[in-house]
């Protein structure tokens, strides 16, 4: 089992859609969002570190992480899960807040569906509500970033 790091991405000035194909079966790749103990191998942009992981996967449960970067800045995405059904597929609530909770921008939806292809996994990223072009470059950014971790996470688990 090995990952791998093939992409598509198609956005509109509000929304982004990421595909990536791994080379892991959908069971775990779903896992691998929902389990603090694989989020914590993997979880944020290449160079930044998962501090803690509040995550309660459940419909109606929520999220809290606290990620530090390169630079030593703090950044703590939440939300709420709206859909968790395993393995198929996560919808949530994201946004940004400060360090006690309040958030800093709109909230926006994640939708991430996991499809089974004959032993690998499809992953679909779909992140709509930006309020700014910028802003949804940015999550472009991030978000492919950490689906290239995800990738080498799921390579060294193969290994292992």
């Amino acid at each position: 089992m090995a990952a791998t790091s093939s992409a598509v991405t198609e956005s509109s000035d509000r929304e982004l859609v990421i595909t990536r194909i791994f080379d892991a079966p959908r069971s775990l790749v779903f896992k691998t969002w929902i389990k603090p103990e694989h989020l914590a191998r993997w979880w944020g942009p290449r160079g930044f570190d998962l501090v803690s992981c509040d995550l309660d996967a459940r419909t109606g449960g929520s999220y809290r992480f606290h990620m530090r970067g390169p630079d030593g800045s703090d950044h703590w995405p939440q939300g709420i899960f709206r859909e968790v059904a395993e393995p198929e597929r996560l919808i949530m609530t994201w946004s940004w807040a400060d360090a006690q909770g309040r958030p800093k921008n709109l909230e926006t939806i994640l939708t991430v569906t996991f499809e089974d292809l004959n032993g690998q996994t499809k992953l679909t990223l779909h992140h709509r509500g930006f309020e700014s072009v910028t802003a949804r470059d940015e999550h472009h950014n991030g978000w492919s970033s950490s689906l290239d971790c995800l990738s080498e996470y799921l390579l060294d688990a193969a290994r292992s």
